[in-house]
């Protein structure tokens, strides 16, 4: 069983060994009541009282002193970047290897109201539906059993950044005030993780995998990558070339060649492609497997041309999978063509461990049971349980 999964037995631990832990998180709080209050903050998340509002809290770790602690994260102007900094620094102790890959995902916050910085009726992938919700993006390292998560930063739907008072109210600082797509503000997550942790390569979901900038931006940044696609994503045959367009005596040169191949959907390509059965991983109920395919290719994301058709763009693997029971996926990476089969299903199965670091954070440090509105009390809050769910494993 995964370690981080285990039942901890936290008040021996945390009497014993937290003080030393979270000594070099301490000198980054500049103000004396910060430093008191930190350490306090995550003994509380770390404890096993059921919901982690700031009332709950308090009856914990600090009776009777619930508008100190409620100060310390709403209003106390203390920075979140060095804390992530070390954090990034301390799962790279952890999980130090190229074979460690780095997870892109976000979740979501059920939130009702319209004051609370963020919310919004946006998808949510845990309930699978639109509903009223905060958005977080989230980065994620992770070896073999053992993930660690390294960033959860705020998603701003439209209906907040075309809306300067509201940014206002909701205290979002004015470099995090222009609009941002969730695939920026991961790869601006990546960019700031970059330094600190050693990974061999980025997963991430459709959500993000359907994007050609971001894949395109991940392969600038000399990443490998594998990321989920949908089944209409249209790929050309490994060998297509190009035809130059013939000169034509009257009229405009024409501006693009013809590819020598049709388009395929990846949905067609891979349903005359030979499956597998493969063991993907094992679990702590046995073996997880599933049949799996993937074909040679090269994407439909270059330039532009007919009838807003794109040229081969990058070569790739696409990657089906079919579990008992359910619809097939689809994955593409850009590992080299010599790659074989059952490392392709290795690297595209690890993306699991983030939606498991997505439960823990909120099953047991309350990532979910954050009661304010602001930016600042988020954002604290968020990082305090990274630092918290990461002292527990």
């Amino acid at each position: 069983m995964l370690a981080f999964l285990l039942k901890r037995s936290r008040p021996p631990r945390l009497t014993r060994h937290f003080p030393t832990w979270f000594a070099p998180f301490l000198v980054h709080f500049r103000h004396r009541a910060q430093r008191t209050w930190a350490p306090l903050y995550v003994r509380g998340l770390c404890s096993t009282v059921h919901r982690k509002s700031m009332q709950s809290l308090t009856a914990v770790v600090a009776p009777g002193k619930k508008d100190h602690l409620q100060q310390f994260i709403t209003d106390s102007p203390w920075l979140t970047a060095l804390l992530e900094t070390l954090l990034a620094q301390r799962a790279q102790q952890m999980l130090r290897g190229k074979d460690a890959v780095l997870i892109v995902d976000d979740t979501c916050l059920a939130k009702f109201g319209t004051k609370s910085v963020g919310v919004a009726r946006q998808y949510s992938g845990q309930v699978g539906k639109i509903t009223p919700c905060q958005c977080l993006v989230s980065l994620t390292l992770a070896q073999h059993d053992l993930p660690v998560p390294l960033a959860l930063r705020l998603f701003l739907p439209q209906e907040w950044t075309s809306d300067p008072a509201r940014l206002r109210a909701a205290g979002v600082p004015l470099e995090h005030q222009p609009p941002q797509t969730k695939c920026e503000l991961a790869l601006k997550e990546l960019d700031r993780v970059r330094p600190h942790v050693t990974f061999g390569m980025v997963l991430a979901d459709a959500g993000y995998g359907v994007n050609a900038q971001f894949r395109q931006a991940l392969t600038e940044r000399g990443r490998l990558w594998s990321v989920g696609i949908t089944r209409t994503q249209t790929v050309y045959p490994k060998d297509v070339y190009l035809i130059p367009s013939p000169r034509i005596f009257r009229g405009r040169k024409p501006t693009y060649p013809t590819p020598s191949e049709d388009r395929l959907s990846v949905e067609e390509v891979l349903a005359g492609a030979v499956w597998k059965h493969l063991v993907w991983r094992h679990g702590t109920k046995g073996p997880l497997s599933g049949r799996f395919a993937a074909e040679y290719v090269r994407l439909a994301d270059g330039e532009k041309y007919a009838r807003s058709q794109h040229l081969p763009g990058q070569a790739a693997w696409i990657i089906g999978e079919q579990r008992r029971g359910e619809e097939r996926r689809y994955y593409v990476c850009n590992l080299p063509l010599d790659t074989p089969l059952s490392r392709l299903v290795e690297v595209t199965s690890l993306r699991w461990a983030c939606e498991l670091t997505h439960r823990e954070l909120k099953d047991e440090v309350g990532l979910d049971h954050f009661e304010g509105r602001s930016w600042h009390g988020l954002h604290h809050h968020a990082v305090l349980c990274m630092v918290a769910l990461t002292f527990l494993q």
